[in-house]
């Protein structure tokens, strides 16, 4: 495993973004891990995540593209962290979008914040996570609506690695198959346990016995067979 998804799994931890024990997904699913990309506040969180997912995007869709386009909201700062990132770590220029929930009529109007989405641009859309798929659902005719862009692919931080809403094939799967483009993640759940389970964290175990059958109970019932 490549050294900076090793770091981006114990940043997760220590900024309390990924966290272990019973929660209630808004599927309704009850699972043993939650990601809030929401517990991301500060300043330097943000530079680090931003340069995370900058080192992903190049290395699974390099740096020719135009265009990040993160989701509202959550989306939004993601896209403005990955753009500076890339300027910072590859000194490439990347313009960053993102759209509103509500069209504005006035001053900056429209239904786009940052760039302008133009002809012939190859855009990378950037999530926190991708469980079921329905935000693509909703931002992919935003995108198509707005010029003739190429979507080279999403970005998402982690791969929860269970399935989407057809019940068979992992969400970022389905994603490939109805979009026809490429989705991807930092890091997926598999690669957070091979890096956590049964090691001492700064004096803690983050997952030990108990937590490591929790997560294989679960991949059991709702993970991609």
């Amino acid at each position: 495993m490549e050294q900076y998804k090793q770091e981006f799994i114990e940043f997760m931890v220590d900024s309390n973004v990924l966290k272990f024990g019973e929660f209630t997904l808004k599927s309704g699913r009850k699972s043993p891990f939650f990601m809030n990309a929401g517990a991301y506040v500060t300043g330097s969180q943000l530079r680090r995540l931003g340069e995370y997912y900058a080192k992903a995007i190049h290395d699974n869709y390099g740096l020719d593209f135009d265009v990040l386009f993160g989701p509202a909201y959550k989306g939004i700062p993601l896209s403005v962290a990955t753009t500076i990132a890339f300027s910072e770590l590859y000194g490439k220029e990347i313009r960053y979008c993102s759209n509103r929930k509500e069209v504005k009529d006035h001053g900056d109007t429209g239904i786009l914040l940052g760039s302008k989405l133009k002809d012939g641009d190859r855009v990378v859309i950037i999530e926190d996570v991708t469980t079921s798929g329905k935000s693509i659902e909703e931002t992919f005719p935003i995108i198509k609506a707005q010029a003739k862009v190429e979507i080279l692919g999403l970005m998402v931080s982690l791969n929860r690695m269970e399935v989407g809403k057809g019940g068979e094939k992992s969400a970022l799967d389905e994603i490939r198959e109805l979009y026809g483009f490429p989705a991807n993640a930092i890091v997926t759940m598999q690669e957070v346990v091979e890096h956590l389970y049964g090691r001492e964290y700064k004096g803690s175990v983050i997952i030990d016995e108990p937590t490591k059958a929790a997560i294989d109970a679960y991949y059991e019932q709702y993970g991609v067979k």
